[in-house]
């Protein structure tokens, strides 16, 4: 419903997809296009795991498990059990992806073959790659892909870095985009801790040809997050606070602080992505079903303090008539 209803009023409405099966992707794309007549982006994950499945051994399963003992205690959730898969590839979400053609592919965490780029262009796909660095933008450019999302720091959710680590890549939105403006040849996206017109003018000044926008959509009401977390990002205290922490997933991610954060932000109890996602998840559905903000994952950009609407159309409008206004 949320990419639906921003593609609908003029944006480029896009879903995160990397938790999707390939068939599941397949049936996504009918969805969006029979919801909207516009283009859509679907996104993945070109890297999937930081360490391989076949190293994840039952007895490091059960390390992991042993680890946060405490966690699935005070949840009352009881402990996965260890699956014959953790996650899909990427390879195959891709040739999922291709076949059923959206017309926009956008992806984090890396740079897609030569071979999967190539045919994106053969579909007439467009291809958009995200940077957290300077270097990042510079080698997707190099890769040929069509536009570069340029994802500063102050940005909700993961950082998606891939030639250095995410705690050596922390680039800070205005110098990115204008260092990458000046250095790669496509169009540059502005992202990270933009939320109103003000920020979008920003950004334009700073030589970005276009801005993606993702706190302040999963605060609107069309979007999957639960209604305790858009009413932390629209009215709690805390939201002026966030921190980058992997404890929820494995890799860093800028979050609202709360007890699962402070309990294990200094324990050993982090396996790497995607293992410790799986591990939390039954502690984090059972928070989800109760309305537990304590126990969740609360992504959020430090933009949260400005946030304002509730409604997905609302808040394109405010964006196009505010950018039409600070610019006359």
């Amino acid at each position: 419903p949320l990419a639906a209803a921003v593609t609908n009023a003029g944006g480029l409405g896009s879903f995160g997809a990397h938790h999707l099966l390939p068939q599941e992707i397949f049936t996504l794309v009918e969805d969006l296009r029979a919801a909207t007549g516009g283009p859509f982006a679907v996104n993945l994950w070109v890297s999937t795991h930081d360490v391989p499945e076949a190293e994840m051994t039952r007895e490091r399963f059960d390390e992991a498990v042993a680890a946060l003992a405490p966690v699935y205690e005070a949840s009352g959730a009881e402990p996965p059990p260890y699956p014959e898969r953790f996650s899909t590839t990427f390879e195959e979400q891709a040739t999922a992806l291709l076949e059923a053609a959206p017309p926009v592919f956008s992806f984090v965490f890396g740079i897609p073959s030569v071979d999967i780029l190539e045919r994106c262009r053969a579909r007439s796909i467009v291809t958009i790659g995200t940077a957290t660095t300077p270097d990042e933008a510079k080698a997707l450019d190099d890769a040929g892909v069509d536009m570069i999302v340029a994802s500063g720091f102050e940005a909700g959710g993961h950082r998606a870095a891939f030639i250095r680590p995410a705690k050596d890549s922390l680039f800070g939105t205005m110098p990115l985009v204008r260092i990458a403006s000046e250095e790669v040849r496509v169009p540059v996206i502005a992202a990270g801790g933009i939320v109103d017109a003000r920020g979008v003018v920003a950004a334009h000044a700073l030589g970005a040809e276009g801005v993606q926008i993702g706190s302040a959509f999963l605060a609107t009401d069309e979007s999957r997050a639960t209604p305790e977390h858009r009413a932390l990002l629209l009215h709690g205290g805390d939201r002026r606070r966030t921190l980058l922490t992997d404890v929820f997933s494995g890799r860093l991610a800028r979050s609202i602080p709360n007890r699962t954060t402070d309990e294990l932000i200094s324990s050993d109890a982090v396996a790497p992505y995607p293992y410790q996602g799986y591990l939390l998840r039954p502690v984090l559905q059972r928070a989800r079903d109760r309305g537990n903000t304590s126990a969740v994952s609360l992504w959020s950009g430090q933009g949260a303090p400005l946030l304002r609407h509730t409604k997905a159309t609302e808040l394109m409008a405010a964006l196009v008539d505010g950018v039409g206004v600070l610019l006359d």
